[in-house]
């Protein structure tokens, strides 16, 4: 089947501007943005989606060589990247209360390159790797494609987008990076300062014993258990901060 010139530059800015958007929620949402799916797998998919859409959705023509073409396009990735950064929310808190735990049981000087993230301690890390596993078991990857798709139908392409009541919801979700991470972190944090009060009582009531030599290795290994004791309760926590945020992003699509 032959194609005139122009109508290839039609149908690429047909597929444009869809894609725009999708590529902007796969960079900036969770599971999609890590590393371990390379360029070309998160292209591929962005193009897989973008095909899907055009099929089921009337896609608005626009160039974006002219002005209002060029807004366009910057309205989609804005949206695409304002959907996927109220997901990143949960992942801030996240490595927020991993730190908290990380400094309480005296390991906030190991710390792990998160390619994402950055140099995070490793209990951040490891909660990080858990929650993405929770995320796959409450099908988040396929919620995630059906919220795009939702998002076309809230705020077509072409459509003017209510920026100021988006950007407010936003900012309404952005305190659960402290609040989560110290819903997290607080059992650790309060029980270490138990046990460091011990430690203190211990000090003064034998003055001779070495608290550096007893004291760090006795704080780590009491936190690694109650780590271990705490993170069910964690890992419970974990899940609701997924499934608000899936609701969160559900009601984003109704403004």
């Amino acid at each position: 089947m032959n194609y005139a010139l122009p109508e290839v530059i039609e149908l690429f800015y047909v597929f444009l501007y869809p894609f725009t958007r999708i590529s902007a929620f796969l960079l900036a949402s969770p599971f999609y943005s890590i590393e371990a799916l390379n360029l070309r797998f998160r292209i591929a998919l962005a193009a897989l989606l973008t095909a899907l859409y055009l099929s089921y959705f009337d896609s608005v023509v626009y160039d974006p060589l002219t002005g209002e073409g060029f807004i366009q396009l910057i309205y989609q990735a804005a949206i695409g990247i304002a959907l996927g950064f109220s997901l990143q929310l949960v992942s801030a808190a996240i490595t927020l209360g991993g730190q908290a735990i990380s400094n309480s049981i005296g390991l906030g000087m190991a710390n792990m390159f998160d390619p994402t993230l950055g140099n995070v301690p490793v209990i951040s890390q490891l909660l990080i790797v858990l929650s993405t596993l929770i995320f796959l078991l409450i099908d988040g990857h396929l919620v995630l494609i059906e919220l795009i798709f939702n998002s076309f139908r809230s705020f077509p392409v072409g459509a003017e987008i209510p920026g100021e009541a988006l950007i407010q919801a936003i900012m309404d979700w952005s305190p659960m990076i402290f609040s989560g991470g110290l819903l997290i972190a607080l059992p650790l944090i309060v029980t270490m300062l138990l046990v460091n009060i011990g430690l203190g009582i211990i000090t003064r009531s034998a003055p001779s014993l070495n608290i550096i030599a007893v004291g760090f290795p006795a704080i780590i290994l009491v936190g690694m258990v109650l780590l271990v004791l705490a993170m069910p309760g964690i890992l419970q926590l974990i899940q609701e901060f997924w499934l608000n945020a899936l609701e969160q992003l559900d009601l984003l699509l109704v403004i």
